[in-house]
């Protein structure tokens, strides 16, 4: 059993260093069985402290200390205090160095956290508080530093040497030994330290940017990947340029390098100058890697790219200031990846994710604000909330500002702030500053925990031809926050009203002189707040919250014809998709109503003759189209409901694409084969128009395997044996994998196994295809997939790959009524906690939301939660989550 208690941190206990750290200089020895760290620390008293000298702690864990020497004196035990989280030292003058040496084993760091080695590479994760696993230090952001670092290694096993910086010198060492040197003149704090040693191979490139600098580009990876690094460099030559033209940002070094590793907890780190990748946010080729892996290979790159101003130049001044960096930057790389792709696409694909899983985030018992009041263990807060719903804030000031104002505010930010750790404060105060306003009621976005509901009325007037609209907001109640304690928020509604004939009505409200075009945006500052429209010769439709203007639940009484017709006629694409989306739950949960009581299912065919006439709609984007015949997942049906009946809603989602693949079924294969044949005759390409046309193939070919046709089942074998690419291939393996034909499905698992067995991001989705099949035997399945060579919990995209498919996408038998999954899952929380606490933690969620569900899954899940804190010592990752879940 757990004796102590982890501590919580404050905001509101932030106080300024007492020391800086103007310099830091960094020597590495590598060995095999041990790594030694010398460290010069040139340092002096923070004149914001005030006067003194009081003891200098230094943050440091799992270090065995050589030598301390204090300006240049060395320092015996008595002169110093050693516990294991610190070394505190007396500092005799405002300004000296500091000298440390210590032994550290990155080859036995399974936590993955400071320096460790991966595949017989080294390298680091220091993000949040990785560096005092390296050297004693100041392991804080708000401590910024310029590093030189020195490297030295086995030149034949380590041939390569990396850190962050310019290349300075290197050269021979003794006993085969080489040296390298890197200086990063750039202050930053620890967390953006970054080391790599390998036996690498690279692809390099060059760009120039707006000032005609020519920067080297490097791509590192294991000999056998170097095929797959193209599409990230093209990515990264992308980013570069977006960001030169549309935020004014350059790169500043001569070199930009990424590094591929086998072995990471997160999908990246944007250490200045030297970005450390989980392999699967890298490599990418068109025979192993989806379409939607190419999207997040580009993605990755560019958020990890646009760090370098919005994170790195300028930095968060305490991790509670989280969202800061990692918010503004989500921001920033949609914004990216919608210019790069389909903008309506990427605003469908990002609100789904929102819906379901960050609303469910801030309805469950981690619920926190955007910038937290406390924690325990910080990692536990690279959250949803904190990137998905932080990028939400910023794009609701960049609607109410406009394109024009919000790049006026992020050059202020930037300017003012370029080499300061700073607040999410200072970034509101920046935009407030650069175009007049007053931002101050917009900041409870960061305070206030919970999605805010906003439930809207409509009032008509004939005969004044007026048209009022009356938005009432409130706010949940969440962890420490009571609901009725939160003040009103500002919601920006972008909105349009539509005629009978489905045309944009002018907007002008009562007071103005003009109107102001067919849609605008309205801000919705108050409890309570009614905004009425004039000239309104007909009562019209309302179009709102378009494009998804702020994260919130808006409620309106739509009926099921109102939803078609907006599906129809909406000029706004994610509000065409979304009228599709409430249509669809209004009809499943029909549906899960009837399965309840026990009684056959009916379908309501206005549903079916929706998507049948977007289905036959060849103006559509592509994209759009498959976007809009995915129907809503069980993950978010679940989120929806007061209390989820697992099994109900399985049952009516499945009835619900049995009815639509057997009524469209003609359409579909149309659709299916027009598309699969221009496939055969077209190289692949990993570009927008390209991953419309697959996507719309193979969501076809996943319906029309529920008609049972024996053409279909051809089909997919066919898709399966000869497609080119990773995206077909995996999709037809998919649609066998969940099919009725076992001796089909055993051939084509047996047939991807063997051509794929060397390449562990390929077998990664073969995992996750089984993990995720809700055919009955699941859990069955998931274990005997865990005895597999290819499988170890070591590694983290293993364990995502196999468990979390399982216990957050395949709800119907990680629910078993009898509480096997719960126990699976518990058992493994258990065994991480004692090597990984990070992924341990993340993989305990599905069971913090034990509340959801009907009283005997609740007593099971809680159970087990209950188990998991008796089984004994618990790292403060998982201490954290399980008592807030359990409170």
């Amino acid at each position: 059993m757990r004796t102590e208690q982890p501590k919580m941190i404050y905001l509101k206990d932030y106080q300024a260093p007492e020391y800086l750290i103007d310099e830091t200089h960094l020597t590495f020895e590598l060995f095999d069985d041990h790594s030694l760290v010398h460290a010069q620390l040139v340092m002096r008293r923070n004149p914001a402290r005030g006067s003194g000298l009081p003891p200098l702690v230094l943050d440091g864990q799992l270090l065995e200390l050589l030598s301390v020497k204090l300006a240049d004196v060395d320092l015996t035990s008595s002169d110093y205090e050693l516990t294991p989280d610190s070394l505190t030292v007396q500092p005799t003058s405002d300004t000296f160095t500091l000298d440390t040496s210590v032994k550290i084993h990155p080859e036995t760091n399974t936590a993955l956290e400071g320096l460790y080695k991966s595949s017989g590479m080294f390298c680091t994760q220091c993000e949040a508080e990785g560096f005092r696993k390296i050297t004693y230090y100041l392991d804080r952001p708000d401590v910024m530093s310029t590093f030189t670092t020195t490297v030295i290694a086995n030149q034949q096993d380590f041939p390569i040497l990396l850190s962050n910086g310019n290349l300075v010198g290197s050269g021979p060492g003794k006993d085969g030994r080489h040296w390298i040197t890197w200086q990063d003149p750039f202050k930053k704090p620890a967390y953006l330290f970054a080391l790599v040693a390998g036996d690498l191979w690279c692809i390099e490139d060059t760009f120039t940017t707006m000032t005609n600098r020519k920067v080297t580009l490097r791509i590192y990876v294991e000999q056998e990947n170097i095929d797959k690094c193209q599409h990230a460099m093209d990515s990264l030559k992308k980013s570069m340029r977006w960001d030169e033209e549309v935020y004014g940002r350059e790169y500043d070094l001569d070199i930009f390098m990424i590094v591929a590793v086998n072995d990471f907890n997160m999908g990246a780190m944007e250490n200045k100058g030297l970005n450390i990748f989980n392999s699967s946010a890298v490599l990418a080729r068109a025979e192993t890697a989806t379409d939607a892996a190419h999207q997040r290979v580009e993605a990755i790159v560019a958020h990890e790219y646009f760090h370098n101003w919005s994170g790195n130049r300028v930095t968060c001044r305490d991790w509670f200031q989280l969202s800061l960096k990692e918010g503004f930057t989500v921001f920033r790389d949609a914004g990216f990846s919608s210019d790069m792709n389909s903008a309506t696409v990427k605003r469908i694909q990002d609100v789904a994710y929102l819906r379901t899983h960050q609303f469910a985030e801030d309805a469950g018992p981690m619920a926190h604000a955007v910038r937290p009041d406390s924690f325990i263990e910080i990692s536990n807060f690279y959250t949803l909330t904190v990137y998905e719903k932080g990028s939400e804030v910023v794009g609701m000031i960049h609607t109410l500002l406009g394109a024009e104002g919000f790049r006026k505010g992020s050059d202020l930010y930037f300017e003012r702030h370029d080499g300061q750790a700073v607040t999410c404060d200072d970034f509101v105060k920046a935009m407030e500053d650069a175009n007049g306003v007053d931002l101050t009621q917009f900041k409870r976005w960061y305070s206030q925990a919970g999605t805010p509901r906003l439930a809207v009325t409509e009032s008509y007037d004939p005969s004044a031809n007026t048209y009022s609209l009356t938005f009432r907001q409130s706010a949940p109640t969440t962890p420490g926050q009571p609901g009725d304690e939160k003040k009103p928020f500002v919601i920006p509604v972008s909105l349009g009203l539509l005629d009978n004939a489905g045309k944009e009505i002018p907007l002008r409200l009562q007071g103005e002189a003009t109107a102001s075009g067919s849609s605008r945006v309205i801000s919705v500052t108050e409890a309570e707040q009614t905004f009425t429209f004039v000239d309104v010769a007909e009562q019209p439709l309302p179009s709102l919250l378009r494009g998804f203007s702020a994260p919130v639940k808006l409620s309106f009484p739509y009926n099921r014809d109102q939803l078609m017709f907006l599906m129809q006629h909406d000029t706004d694409g994610f509000n065409r998709w979304d009228a599709g989306q409430q249509l669809s739950v209004q009809v499943l949960q029909e549906l899960i109503a009837q399965h309840q009581k026990g009684k056959n299912l009916v379908m309501d065919q206005r549903l079916v003759t929706a998507l049948g006439t977007v289905l036959a709609d060849d103006s559509l984007d592509q994209a759009m189209v498959a976007e809009m015949l995915s129907l809503p997942g069980e993950a978010y049906l679940t989120e929806i409901s007061e209390v989820a009946d697992v099994d109900a809603i399985h049952a009516a989602r499945e009835f619900a694409r049995q009815q639509l693949a057997s009524s469209l079924s003609d359409a579909l294969w149309k659709r299916y084969q027009t598309n699969r044949e221009l496939s055969k005759k077209t190289a692949y390409v990993a570009e927008s128009e390209h991953f419309a046309r697959r996507a719309l193939q193979n969501i076809a070919l996943s319906y029309l395997m529920l008609t049972g046709k024996p053409e279909v089942l051809a089909a997919a074998i066919e898709q399966f044996d000869n497609a080119d690419n990773m995206t077909e291939r995996l999709t037809a393996l998919a649609v066998l994998v969940n099919s009725p034909f076992e001796d089909e499905k055993a051939k084509a698992l047996a047939v991807f196994a063997e051509n794929f067995k060397e390449n562990a991001l390929v077998m990664d989705q073969w995992f996750s295809v089984q993990a995720g099949s809700t055919l009955p035997g699941g859990l069955a399945r998931v274990k005997a997939l865990m005895e597999h060579p290819a499988f170890t919990l070591k590694n983290p995209n293993k364990v995502r790959a196999l468990i979390g498919a399982f216990a957050g996408q395949n709800l119907i038998n990680f629910h078993a009524a009898d509480g096997s999954g719960y126990r699976f899952l518990a058992d493994l929380v258990i065994e991480l906690n004692g090597f990984n606490p990070q992924i341990a933690s993340r993989q305990l969620a599905p069971l913090t939301r034990w509340r959801k569900y009907d009283s005997a899954r609740q007593a099971l899940m809680k159970g087990e939660l209950e188990r998991i804190r008796a089984s004994g010592h618990l790292s403060p990752d998982v201490y954290e989550v399980l008592s807030k879940s359990l409170a």
